[in-house]
């Protein structure tokens, strides 16, 4: 299969690569002009100036696939108004690209898997939410709105478009894990806020295989994609600290967390509550490797040894 991948840098991009090239498809990169040229076929593009390098698109023929999960980071930074339209801009315009590029190719392609988050929700307490919840208000609501949106046009090109809802990802190669990871083997780790807040995490493996799963199996529309077994911030403190054989008696009050981080992303994204089902995937019969925390950290702190 020929899959082209937007973000093939970032964490979830790279573990795609390499979980698609060990199968045996074909990948063709989307990169910015000036980046390093991996092996393999390239598509040089820019969406900051919504170009594209038409003589890539020629040599690269036709797509089976494409996977967009370019994006600046959500958490890396405080959010500034700069760094907020950063986010959504990043998001909106590889994505708006992405769709006119697919539609000049002379055939098209079959299947786009479009970066998306369980941020659509918003912080929602304990409900539960599937695909058919409504959409929460806050900022990366609003993001992840505007995200799936921008992919729309697609469909009129007779594209099945998959929009990855994705939770937090649990690696210790990036994301909040590889954060958290020294402060909890150093006897540091606590609860966030009161810890009752929900979190919806995947493993890293079950991230890849989902996607993979969502091409071959030509799923459209909204994907959760996280584990089936939310749990609490409080639980998955103690989940962690018991894989790292240390205590963990050093709960972060909101406000540290907001002179930290900034109240926006301290609330929004950090302290957000999230009780997600992947209601789709499930009745995909799609079957996680990971299900639940412990099954998730194990595989996750297996992969540094």
């Amino acid at each position: 299969m020929r899959i082209g991948v937007t973000g093939s840098s970032g964490l979830i991009g790279s573990a795609f690569l390499q979980a698609a090239h060990e199968r045996g498809d074909l990948i063709i990169r989307f990169v910015r002009p000036g980046a390093d040229t991996p092996e393999g076929g390239v598509i040089r593009w820019n969406p900051a100036t919504n170009d594209v390098d038409d003589a890539d698109l020629r040599r690269t023929g036709g797509l089976d696939a494409v996977v967009n999960l370019a994006g600046a980071g959500i958490a890396d930074r405080r959010w500034s108004r700069a760094r907020r339209s950063e986010i959504t801009s990043s998001r909106i315009k590889s994505t708006s690209l992405l769709a006119n590029v697919i539609g000049a190719l002379p055939s098209g392609c079959p299947m786009v898997v479009s970066g998306s988050a369980i941020g659509y929700y918003g912080s929602r307490g304990n409900e539960v939410l599937d695909e058919d919840s409504t959409p929460g208000t806050d900022f990366l609501a609003d993001v992840c709105s505007q995200w799936e949106h921008a992919a729309q046009p697609l469909t009129k090109h007779g594209t099945v478009v998959a929009y990855l809802r994705t939770g937090i990802v649990m690696s210790s190669r990036g994301g909040a894990l590889k954060k958290q990871l020294p402060l909890f083997r150093f006897g540091l780790g606590g609860r966030l806020s009161t810890g009752r807040q929900w979190l919806s995490p995947i493993s890293l493996y079950d991230e890849v295989r989902a996607i993979l799963w969502a091409i071959d199996h030509r799923l459209e529309g909204p994907i959760n994609v996280t584990a089936p077994t939310p749990l609490t911030n409080a639980d998955f403190t103690k989940a962690l600290a018991r894989k790292v054989h240390r205590p963990a008696r050093a709960p972060v009050p909101t406000l540290a967390l907001q002179l930290a981080l900034g109240r926006p992303l301290a609330l929004e994204a950090v302290l957000a509550s999230q009780r997600v089902i992947p209601r789709r995937l499930i009745d995909s019969g799609f079957a996680f490797e990971h299900p639940n925390i412990s099954d998730i950290l194990d595989w996750t702190l297996d992969q540094e040894r």
